[in-house]
């Protein structure tokens, strides 16, 4: 697979109870922008997805943030960002977000995180992407999570033909790492129809 260049990050619009997501969003926004990593997140301000995307900016990398026109306002979108899009609606933002990151990572977040996580890795399971899925499991966080997967796979619903491959970390300092080795153990990605045809 080719090299990760933009991470997609999927977290909380509010803070948490616990002051080490906040840490935790802070010091991968700033391991991402020294890393030359551009980060791809959902466009608003608040929250962990604001802590994170400042936190790039701050180090001097490069933002683009993806939000859908009914959660300009609720979200308070960042508009320091280097590149901004207003979708109209979630559907156009998730496959946006998707199409420019080359990674996924997940720090706590709430519904909205853990549907957009859930989802890439539904789409790697039914073998429409090989790009890497990260939990961050800060604290503990993703534990229940992991333990329900778990509890999928023992009462058979994923299948051992149908097994995906996420990465857990309880450090955002391990992301990275993890990430690349993922990435170049993952197979190239086929070309599509359309790619094949404008080659011609």
């Amino acid at each position: 697979m080719s090299e990760i260049r933009k991470i997609c990050v999927y977290c909380g619009s509010g803070d948490g109870r616990d002051p080490a997501f906040k840490t935790a969003a802070d010091r991968f926004g700033q391991i991402m922008a020294e890393n030359g990593i551009g980060l791809v997140y959902g466009g608003g301000s608040l929250g962990l997805m604001g802590a994170t995307a400042r936190s790039v900016l701050r180090h001097g990398g490069h933002v683009t943030g993806i939000i859908p026109e009914f959660l300009v306002e609720r979200e308070r979108m960042l508009r320091d960002v280097q590149t901004l899009t207003v979708t109209k609606d979630m559907h156009e933002r998730k496959q946006l977000m998707f199409e420019t990151a080359d990674a996924f990572v997940a720090l706590p977040g709430g519904i909205g995180t853990l549907e957009e996580t859930v989802e890439m890795l539904t789409w790697s399971q039914l073998g429409q992407h090989a790009k890497p899925v990260a939990l961050a499991n800060i604290e503990g966080y993703w534990d229940p999570l992991r333990v329900l997967l778990t509890h999928m796979r023992q009462e058979a619903f994923i299948r051992p033909e149908l097994e995906v491959g996420y990465i857990v970390v309880n450090s955002v300092e391990d992301l990275l790492p993890k990430l690349h080795e993922a990435a170049s153990a993952a197979p190239e990605p086929k070309e599509t129809d359309a790619q094949v045809a404008e080659r011609m």
